[in-house]
């Protein structure tokens, strides 16, 4: 018989995509209606609710911020029953508030779940970030090189031209300078205005997505849920933490990083087996948005478990009252 404690990665993928889903379900009435905020608060009421149902002991470890700035879902939070297995959860209620309440495309709810101490606890902070898909010479590109040098490598490693390249970033005028970089090389720039989770696990579709590369600075607790679903699907991925001030370096300290200089790999950010769900609000290049019919809501979701390497796509149809 099978310990209960245990962290049994198929038994508890089902609870997870549910979680996934009845986010998503809460913040679709909130599309296209303008208020990011109510979105955001309606997938966090629904995902907590949801998270306590499942037998667990979980610990939120990526999450919607400090205990003082979040009222629930915070870092360090406990959910579940309480009567499961020890388990780190890294969870965004809603990926992409602005694309929600904007009704633009890739805005999701996503979640993943691992055995206790298995996640980077990432404090609040920016991260560098690299990723590339699946099938590649290991470290085939890095973050010390220079932007246009990573188009170069993988062009190579491909057996391609740099002009055959698309790399995904953030538009922000922070990344103008990598932009202008990039262009030298003729390689195609996707920019997204936000939802840096999806931008990364596009490199693992390139074939449907078209991205080769994603690349750029965006928040590091999204990084370790973007290195979640690579676990699962297959790629490389690397994240440097990068600090502005000193409370930011406080922030680190505060979860026990020390290296702050340290490059992690994607099987650093997340160092045993996970579990990853994902389910779609606006319809997006991953996955389909809610679709509303009359006396019907349909949702679609990704769910994947490293340990088999299993993607799963489910669609979820549900009455409307």
């Amino acid at each position: 018989m099978s310990d209960p404690m245990e962290f049994h990665d198929r038994a508890l993928s089902l609870g997870l995509a549910r979680v996934a889903e009845q986010a998503a379900l809460a913040s679709a009435k909130l599309i296209g209606r303008g208020d990011e905020k109510a979105a955001d608060q309606a997938a966090v009421n629904a995902m907590r609710t949801q998270l306590n149902m499942l037998d667990i002991a979980g610990v939120v470890v990526i999450g919607e911020g400090e205990r003082d700035e979040a009222p629930m879902l915070f870092i360090g939070e406990e959910v579940g029953t309480g009567k499961g297995p020890a388990v780190d959860i890294a969870l965004d209620p809603l990926e992409g508030t602005t694309l929600t309440a904007k009704d633009m495309p890739n805005a999701l709810t996503v979640i993943a779940m691992g055995p206790r101490g298995s996640m980077l606890h990432a404090p609040d902070v920016y991260m560098e970030k690299l990723a590339v898909g699946p099938g590649l010479p290991d470290n085939v590109v890095s973050l010390d090189m220079a932007p246009a040098e990573r188009v170069k490598a993988l062009a190579a490693a491909k057996n391609c031209s740099a002009e055959d390249i698309t790399v995904c970033l953030l538009e922000r005028p922070r990344h103008e300078a990598m932009i202008a970089e990039l262009r030298t090389t003729g390689c195609a720039i996707r920019l997204i205005t936000d939802g840096d989770v999806a931008g990364v696990i596009h490199c693992a579709e390139s074939e449907s997505t078209g991205i080769d590369m994603y690349m750029g600075l965006g928040g590091a607790p999204e990084g370790v849920l973007a290195a979640a679903a690579l676990k699962c699907m297959g790629g490389q991925m690397w994240g440097r933490l990068t600090f502005r001030n000193d409370d930011e370096r406080g922030r680190a300290a505060k979860v026990g990083i020390t290296d702050l200089n340290r490059v992690y790999s994607r099987d650093e950010m997340v160092t045993q087996d996970v579990i990853f769900a994902a389910t779609g609000v606006t319809d997006g290049s991953i996955l389909a948005g809610i679709k509303r019919e009359v006396g019907f809501m349909t949702t679609e979701t990704i769910l994947m478990r490293s340990k088999t390497g299993s993607v799963r796509r489910m669609t979820y149809r549900i009455p409307t009252l």
